[in-house]
């Protein structure tokens, strides 16, 4: 799968066209892959007898159908909302997490990890340069909209990392504490750069946060949207953020709910069902849909009621601050990160237990599925991509 150095840098350099409404540069996706999780047949999420290194890919997405263009040894993880990359608007560099990591010593073969490592995006091959440390269970990444501020939410250990940014590294700059008992899992900046967004999975809240440089304060008021928030996206506006709950995991029907960013105080103003287990969810780059993924019990046993042997991608219109579903496609097992081209009309969607990213074309309110990429070795967990 993974590409020459000579290779990669010409498919890159191809995709690095420069877009006159944007003004950013490079239609990819960075898939980060996890090697060292897989399920039993009681649908825990063990070790393998051999795990193979952690995986980043790179995917061309500048032509359909998309393809990866190279692939590296990184550090990743299935834990998590599946949002553990950040990449740069250029393109030239991107930041992945890892919640978990191989451990014979640990539960099932599996221990919290706190790796947080920065790689190369433009060198041929891509590189990790930098690799650090967060907190146990690191998760979720985003990078201020001016670049100089990186959070890393660590969901085991309850705390929020908090990294200056220079010259495309990371230097530590300290933490928050949101209690052992939180779950810290998404996070996401606002426009102004000095607010952002965390959800916390395990009591059931969303804490709006006050950021002065690397000073970070908890505002008072807590969002409920649901039963453990989870995953969490802010459209390109910054005017809605989006949270799947994700309920108790239990094959209940979820939801997916809408906060106002344009009032004050911040405030949930819908609420809409979706099948069970909506971890993968994204705002297109315009903002005007957002897919919603679930689960639908992929990962549990055949012989549990709540089986499916199908995961689900939905499509909601974003009509002010409501939401209407315009379609449903079925996907692969254990559904994890959605990512978006950046003109809206390809839809990509991980399969953790296939081993598989579907790609649907989304056009005129219909998804037309593809052929789907294929993974060897590592599952592709989390996404991210240079625009909103």
């Amino acid at each position: 799968m993974a590409g020459s150095g000579a290779a990669y840098a010409a498919v890159l350099a191809a995709a690095l066209v420069t877009w006159p409404v944007t003004g950013r540069a490079a239609d990819i996706a960075v898939s980060s892959n996890d090697a060292h999780t897989v399920l039993d047949d009681q649908g825990n999420q063990v070790a393998p007898q051999t795990a193979a290194p952690d995986t980043v890919s790179i995917i061309n997405l500048s032509d359909y159908p998309p393809k990866v263009i190279a692939t590296v040894d990184c550090p990743g993880s299935v834990v998590g909302p599946p949002m553990a990359v950040w990449v740069a608007p250029d393109a030239s560099w991107a930041i992945v997490t890892s919640a978990t990591k191989a451990d014979p010593q640990g539960p099932s073969g599996i221990s919290p990890d706190d790796r947080v490592s920065v790689l190369d995006l433009a060198a041929s091959p891509p590189k990790v340069v930098q690799q650090t440390n967060a907190g146990l269970g690191a998760t979720e990444v985003r990078v201020s909209p001016d670049g100089t501020l990186a959070l890393v939410a660590n969901r085991t250990e309850g705390t929020l990392s908090v990294f200056e940014v220079k010259d495309k590294r990371l230097q530590p700059a300290g933490k928050v504490d949101f209690g052992k008992q939180s779950g810290p899992s998404g996070v996401a900046f606002l426009p102004d750069g000095r607010t952002a967004l965390v959800t916390r999975n395990y009591d059931h809240m969303v804490s709006v946060l006050h950021l002065d440089g690397t000073h970070v304060q908890i505002d008072e008021r807590p969002i409920t949207t649901g039963l453990a928030p989870y995953t969490l996206d802010i459209n390109a506006a910054g005017t809605l953020a989006a949270v799947s709950n994700m309920g108790r995991g239990d094959g209940d029907v979820d939801s997916v709910s809408l906060i106002d960013l344009t009032v004050s105080p911040f405030r949930t103003v819908e609420t809409v069902g979706v099948p069970s287990g909506p971890e993968p969810m994204k705002f297109s780059p315009d903002g005007h849909f957002l897919a919603v993924g679930a689960e639908n019990g992929t990962p549990k046993t055949k012989a549990s009621p709540f089986f499916h042997e199908h995961g689900l991608i939905q499509m909601f219109a974003v009509d002010g601050t409501h939401l209407h579903k315009l379609a449903e496609a079925p996907v692969g097992r254990w559904v994890e990160g959605i990512a978006f081209s950046r003109d809206g009309q390809t839809v990509l969607v991980q399969n953790a237990y296939d081993h598989t990213v579907a790609v649907f074309r989304w056009q005129d309110g219909r998804l037309t599925a593809g052929a789907p990429l294929r993974f060897e070795g590592a599952a592709p967990v989390a996404f991210g991509t240079p625009w909103p």
